[in-house]
């Protein structure tokens, strides 16, 4: 399979209200040479984790020991700027199977459903309950449902429904990519292959 099956996450989240972050910030030109998808966590978020002399900065939300999980809560217009895929392997690569915001660029939308990582839009509302419960309790915990398209705030009970192409789901659900979402239908494929030649 292409990627882990997304079902049910159920997760503690960390917090980044960054508004229009872009693929730039995400994933660093700089580290684009490689073209397989592993390693790039390494390099997320590079220039504001790290400084010049790779020493971690202590006032980046990934450098701080409080917040965990593999739900990253990010603020309105994430993942706009160039349209490198880059930038969705660097966030699943890290460990993220999520990212939640108010508003995501289309094509990093795109790139991110494509590599198991699914992006869960909410309305700014929600946004700002999910940001304020986290900062009242690191660990509070974060349940997405694909099946059902619903994400809640497990502490409240809070609870919001998100859109997704059906394709796309059917496709997370099992683990596929556009690839594997072919091979899975084989059997289907050749039969009508062979039908039709008569």
């Amino acid at each position: 399979m292409a990627y882990d099956k997304f079902t049910i996450l159920q997760s503690s989240a960390v917090p980044m209200p960054l508004e229009n972050v872009d693929t730039d910030q995400i994933i660093p030109a700089r580290f684009l040479k490689a073209t397989e998808r592993k390693g790039f966590g390494d390099n997320l978020f590079r220039d504001w984790r790290y400084n010049n002399d790779d020493s971690p900065k202590a006032d980046f939300v990934l450098n701080n020991p409080t917040y965990s999980g593999k739900i990253l809560v990010a603020g309105r217009n994430f993942g706009s700027g160039s349209s490198r895929e880059h930038a969705a392997w660097a966030i699943y690569d890290y460990g993220f199977r999520c990212v939640v915001s108010s508003f995501f660029a289309d094509i990093f939308k795109n790139n991110s459903i494509n590599v198991g990582l699914l992006p869960v839009q909410v309305t700014p509302e929600f946004l700002d309950k999910i940001f304020q419960t986290i900062e009242q309790d690191p660990k509070t915990e974060l349940e997405v449902n694909l099946a059902d398209q619903t994400i809640t705030i497990l502490a409240t009970g809070e609870q919001e429904s998100f859109a997704i192409n059906g394709y796309k789901k059917h496709n997370l659900m099992n683990g596929f990519d556009d690839i594997d979402y072919l091979r899975a239908m084989k059997e289907e494929i050749g039969a009508y292959a062979e039908k039709s030649m008569y």
